[in-house]
């Protein structure tokens, strides 16, 4: 019989943070993969210490949150009559900044794509690139949530989660 702890789960706890563990480590080797993260991630990761634990997800929820603003902008810069594409511009220059900085590449490279459109005046252009660039923009919002959650359930646990790191 396994040795338990007062609450009888002294085996099931460490068992659990294995796996809570692996799993993060799948998902963060999936965003990897995916190309949805670059090694700037791993930078910003590297940031965190003990006098800023929570660094990482304020960075990531910062992110989250400007990003659906500036969406949000875009959005409504592309419908008025006539389109000022130099607002539009400065709307996606600060979001493939904030995408570059958190190291998000798929939102990043869709953000090249949308200025050139911008570039060029091309309201329908801007329009299928913005349309892209939410797409995107929504798979790594949803990921990074995750593993924000992934890290949190690793913390309950009593571990801390392992550093992603650019294997590609």
């Amino acid at each position: 019989m396994g040795k338990c702890d007062e609450n009888g789960s002294g085996m099931g706890e460490a068992m659990q943070l294995a796996a809570a563990k692996q799993q993060y480590a799948e998902h963060m080797d999936s965003l990897r993969a995916e190309g949805l993260l670059d090694d700037q991630f791993s930078e910003l990761q590297q940031l965190q210490d003990e006098s800023s634990p929570d660094f990482v997800e304020e960075v990531v929820l910062l992110f989250i949150q400007d990003s659906g603003r500036i969406i949000k902008n875009l959005t409504e810069s592309l419908e008025q009559k006539p389109v000022n594409f130099k607002k539009v511009d400065a709307h996606v220059h600060q979001f493939k900044g904030s995408s570059s900085s958190i190291g998000a590449q798929r939102v990043k490279a869709v953000c090249i794509k949308l200025r050139m459109c911008c570039n060029r005046q091309d309201q329908l252009g801007c329009l299928f690139a913005l349309e892209h660039v939410t797409r995107e923009f929504e798979v790594i919002k949803g990921k990074l949530q995750t593993m924000l959650e992934l890290e949190k359930q690793i913390v309950a646990l009593g571990g801390t989660p392992p550093p992603f790191t650019d294997k590609l």
